[in-house]
């Protein structure tokens, strides 16, 4: 005989089984090589206590926020240039964002272009004819390439030949010199560059003045960013480069609860972050909560209020 105390206990179940789905989610992060991924690890290990489960995925911030729209990922890494773009519907996107919004900015990304020591390039401008490594389409640094070699009067065409591949690919590629320079968008110092550098002799190639103002006019979202003297093996001055946010998007209708446990969870833990991605350090509730041109989701806009970073 079914009792009112077994109906109930089962509707409780199912409810508990319905709750339990909802915090189960799909995390985009980045290439292997990259920040991204082993921070994306970190982030799922800290949610997993706060009893959210997630799936982490590799991805590439044009991508990821792509992902997040169409609701094929939760939550993703996004560059702040290339995320403010798609809310705005500018290309490389084909349409508006609408349901892309923003949890936390983080740290500063910076794009990195590398040459083989020998390569004789010293500027972007020197490409023309010349072998390159680019990310893989959809990835906001190979977006970043194409409008650098725009403000040099080329285009990927001009190139002898772009290999649109990983981090770990590209740095194979500069090793046998089938290519002679590669960029990525990543912290510094970045792991890739620093195996190339362990291997021959690398140069890094400035971004200057007059050239970082031309990229402002493309996209006004870019930064002036150095890379100090140092960061790598025989690295004897600093280099000026462009730079832009990395932080955390989440679907604009993904439960506010599993939005706030995820990012209460990463403040709280953020030594365990940073022991992943050093560029953490920095990293603030007030700095997190910047208006950086995208809506604040409903679960982070709380608990940034509720810490009176808001």
């Amino acid at each position: 005989m079914i009792t009112r105390t077994k109906v109930a206990l089962a509707a409780a179940l199912l409810c508990g089984a319905a709750a339990a789905q909802a915090q189960q989610v799909k995390l985009m992060t980045g290439p292997q090589g990259g920040s991204w991924y082993p921070l994306g690890g970190a982030i799922a290990n800290i949610a997993d206590k706060a009893g959210v489960k997630v799936q982490v995925l590799p991805g590439a911030g044009i991508a990821n926020v792509k992902a997040v729209e169409s609701g094929k990922a939760d939550l993703g890494f996004g560059n702040s240039i290339s995320t403010v773009d798609g809310v705005a519907g500018r290309a490389p996107f084909e349409s508006k964002a609408k349901n892309v919004c923003n949890v936390a900015s983080l740290y500063p990304q910076y794009f990195q272009v590398v040459a083989n020591a020998d390569s004789g390039i010293r500027s972007l401008g020197d490409l023309k004819g010349k072998p390159a490594a680019f990310q893989p389409k959809g990835n906001t640094a190979e977006f970043i390439s194409q409008q650098a070699l725009e403000v040099y009067g080329l285009k990927p065409s001009d190139l002898a030949r772009v290999s649109y591949v990983s981090y770990t690919d590209a740095v194979s590629l500069m090793k046998d010199n089938n290519a002679q320079v590669f960029t990525l968008g990543t912290t510094v110092p970045a792991s890739a560059i620093m195996d190339l550098a362990s291997a021959r002799d690398i140069k890094l190639i400035a971004i200057p003045d007059d050239k970082f103002q031309a990229m402002r006019k493309l996209n006004p979202g870019y930064t002036k960013l150095v890379i100090p003297a140092g960061s790598y093996p025989k690295q004897t001055a600093d280099v000026q480069t462009i730079g832009y946010a990395t932080h955390v998007i989440a679907r604009c209708d993904l439960d506010a609860d599993v939005v706030y446990k995820v990012l209460k969870g990463m403040v709280d833990n953020k030594a365990s972050l940073t022991a992943v991605a050093s560029a953490m350090a920095g990293a603030t509730p007030k700095m997190m909560a910047e208006d950086i041109g995208v809506p604040m989701h409903k679960g982070a806009l709380r608990y940034y209020k509720e810490v009176g970073a808001l």
